[in-house]
């Protein structure tokens, strides 16, 4: 009787169909029971083509770390997207690629609970990135942002830059990302992987690919370089996040002052990243109109800030047995999911 009512329960909980774990089954056939931890997933990347910046950390970094928990994330440093002209070098990109991954474990990304590889290591994106060209059209991808920025400035564009947004495409759907987080002018990218998820699924049956949403923060702020542009290390205006204090410094002291009723805007703007409004309320009223006193008090936090990052990086870079352990187990898992999505595309398409 006992196993019949246990066989009963058994069945109830399948017929539901809820993703539950029985944890213990106690003398008198009672079932205990708990939901299971079902996180959807989340997947992003960045292109190992510069230093990292303060920039890129309120930009996109630190919502990695805040978010890294929530979900099953996935984090990749995507090198093949590196070859579409900024890194010109085979050294340059392996050592861009090494001091990223530092970066990001620098920064608190936990490999405990991120899946972490480079992109090479999963060679099946590249795959998928060829089937996806053969369901899209040349005027689908001549209407990415990135394309028309550069048509209208006449820059060449090679093919692999055209087919950029196809590449990205099976990144994001090779692993069933749920959500994808970027910054308003990414979201392009994101629709036009789900325009090819639904192309690919009109074309050979659908429940192949998850559609992935574009998750904008809109709390993420727009860093300012120190001439007041956007930071970006195309315009060279960047302060480096784990640069040391002279290289730092120097960045700081090269901010551009164009004041407004006293107060140094492009100084204040990144200061208050680092300090509520409300902190720097009385500095900056103490200190007004002396830019070099600020810049000296926004050096200061900074430094403060990155102390705990620096230490953790330097940890990291004086165990690359432990990094290389990282990034091996991260592949395996990518790869793992990789192969067994492969596998069902290739039924599908016939091959």
């Amino acid at each position: 009787m006992l196993r019949s009512n246990e066989t009963a329960k058994r069945n109830e909980i399948a017929f539901r169909g809820l993703f539950l774990m029985i944890d213990k089954l106690d003398y008198c056939g009672n079932i205990e029971i708990t939901m299971k931890n079902s996180k959807k997933i989340l997947l992003s990347g960045i292109k190992p083509t510069g230093k990292a910046h303060i920039g890129n950390y309120f930009g996109a970094l630190k919502q990695w770390v805040d978010l890294q928990n929530e979900y099953d994330t996935y984090i990749f440093i995507p090198t093949f997207h590196a070859l579409t002209g900024e890194v010109k070098t085979a050294q340059e990109l392996k050592e861009l690629e090494h001091d990223l991954v530092l970066d990001l474990l620098g920064i608190g990304i936990d490999p405990n609970v991120v899946t972490l590889w480079r992109q090479q290591d999963v060679p099946q994106v590249t795959e998928l990135s060829w089937i996806f060209s053969c369901i899209t059209t040349m005027p689908q991808l001549m209407r990415a942002h990135a394309f028309k920025d550069a048509e209208a400035k006449n820059k060449d564009i090679s093919v692999g830059s055209f087919n950029y947004p196809l590449l990205m495409a099976a990144d994001i759907v090779l692993y069933d990302a749920n959500k994808v987080p970027v910054g308003q002018d990414q979201v392009q990218h994101v629709e036009i992987a789900r325009e090819v998820v639904r192309k690919f699924h009109i074309n050979y049956g659908d429940g192949v690919f998850t559609e992935p949403e574009a998750l904008v923060i809109s709390s993420v702020a727009v860093v300012p370089g120190i001439d007041g542009q956007k930071m970006s290390k195309s315009y060279n205006n960047t302060i480096p996040l784990f640069g040391t204090d002279e290289e730092i410094k120097k960045a700081i002291m090269s901010i551009v002052t164009d004041s407004s009723g006293d107060l140094p805007v492009n100084v204040y703007a990144i200061h208050k990243l680092f300090k509520s409004e409300s902190e720097l309320k009385d500095l900056y009223e103490e200190k007004k109109g002396k830019y070099k006193d600020l810049k000296e008090a926004l050096l200061a936090d900074i430094l403060e800030f990155v102390t705990p990052m620096r230490k953790r990086r330097e940890e990291y870079a004086n165990n690359p047995k432990k990094v290389a352990e990282i990034l091996a187990q991260g592949a395996e898992k990518a790869r793992a999911k990789a192969v067994e999505k492969m596998k069902l595309v290739h039924e599908r398409i016939g091959l």
